[in-house]
C-alpha cells in the first residue's frame, strides 16, 4: 500500500511543481497549454498530457488534486499501479482529444487542467462501487455514485452544448466515459454486477457523442436558461463568447488608456491576466 500511495503523491507534487511553473512563467504556460491549432497543425502532442498539469489559479488546483485524493486510493489498491496510470492519462489524453474535437474550428481555443483524468478516475470509481456515497465540498448531502454519474454526464452535455462558462466540459465527459470504458476491460466481471447502472450512465454519453460527431445539427437548441431567442449551435455560441471576451478586453485596455495600467483596480488586474492567458 505504500508503494501504491507514492503514485498518488507523485501526481500530486509533480502538479503543484508544474502549476507554480505555469503561474509563474507565462511562457512555460503557453509552451505547454492545450491549443487547438498548435496540435492539429504543428503537431504538438505532447501537449494533450503537459496541459494535464497546469492549472489555471491555485483555487483550480487544490478542486482536482483533493478529487484526484479522494478516489485514487481504492483504485489503486484493486487495479495496481500499472492500470491505474493506464486510466489517469487513458482519460487525460481521451478528454483533450474529444475537446480537440469540438473546438477543431476554433484556432483560438486553449485549455489546462487535470479535470479530464480526474473525471476518468471518479467514472472508473462509480463502475466499480456504483453504490458509493458522493459528497459535494461544502455541502452536506450525499448521493449514490450512480446518481452522481448521470447528474455529471446531464451536467456536462448541457455545458458543451450552452458554451456559456470557461469550464472544459469535452474534456470532463470524454476523460470520464473513457476512465468508465477501461475500467471495464480491466475487470469486464463488474458488468455481471453492475450493469444496468453502467448503462445509466454510458448510453446517455455514447449516444450524445455519437450525436455530435455524425450529426451536429441536431444539437442545434435554444437555450432555455437565457433572454436570447433563437437556434443556436455551438459555433454560434462559441463565436458570440468570443467577441464578448474580446469586448471586456477592450473595455480594460480602455480603462489602461485613460488612466494607466498602475491606477487599475486588483480585479481588472487578475481580469486582464486571465482574459489575456
Amino acid at each position: 500500500m505504500e508503494e501504491i500511495g507514492i503514485i498518488t503523491l507523485s501526481i500530486l507534487v509533480v502538479n503543484g511543481l508544474v502549476t507554480y511553473k505555469g503561474l509563474k512563467d507565462s511562457s512555460f504556460l503557453d509552451q505547454y497549454s492545450f491549443k487547438v491549432d498548435e496540435v492539429l497543425f504543428n503537431k504538438d502532442y505532447k501537449r494533450l498530457i503537459t496541459s494535464g498539469f497546469l492549472h489555471a489559479n491555485w483555487t483550480h488546483f487544490l478542486f482536482n488534486m483533493i478529487t484526484l485524493y479522494l478516489f485514487s486510493d481504492s483504485l489503486e489498491a484493486i487495479f495496481g499501479i500499472p492500470s491505474f496510470l493506464l486510466i489517469y492519462f487513458g482519460s487525460l489524453i481521451g478528454g483533450n482529444l474529444f475537446a480537440l474535437y469540438v473546438h477543431r474550428n476554433h484556432s483560438d481555443y486553449s485549455a489546462i487542467g487535470a479535470s479530464g483524468a480526474v473525471s476518468g478516475l471518479i467514472f472508473a470509481s462509480i463502475v466499480l462501487f456504483p453504490g458509493m456515497e458522493i459528497g459535494f465540498i461544502l455541502l452536506p448531502i450525499q448521493i449514490p455514485g450512480w446518481l452522481f454519474g448521470i447528474a455529471y454526464v446531464a451536467y456536462s452535455i448541457y455545458g458543451i452544448k450552452s458554451q456559456r462558462d470557461n469550464i472544459g466540459h469535452e474534456a470532463h465527459l470524454g476523460g470520464g466515459v473513457i476512465g468508465l470504458i477501461i475500467a471495464i476491460l480491466l475487470n469486464a466481471s463488474i458488468l455481471e454486477t453492475n450493469l444496468f447502472p453502467i448503462a445509466l450512465i454510458l448510453v446517455p454519453s455514447l449516444v450524445f457523442l455519437f450525436l455530435l460527431i455524425k450529426m451536429p445539427h441536431l444539437l442545434i437548441v435554444s437555450n432555455p436558461f437565457t433572454k436570447s431567442k433563437g437556434l443556436h449551435s455551438i459555433e454560434d455560441q462559441y463565436n458570440t463568447n468570443k467577441i464578448n471576451k474580446q469586448s471586456e478586453i477592450d473595455k480594460i485596455l480602455d480603462k489602461i488608456n485613460k488612466k494607466g495600467y498602475e491606477n487599475l483596480s486588483k480585479k481588472d488586474q487578475e481580469r486582464l491576466k486571465e482574459l489575456t492567458k
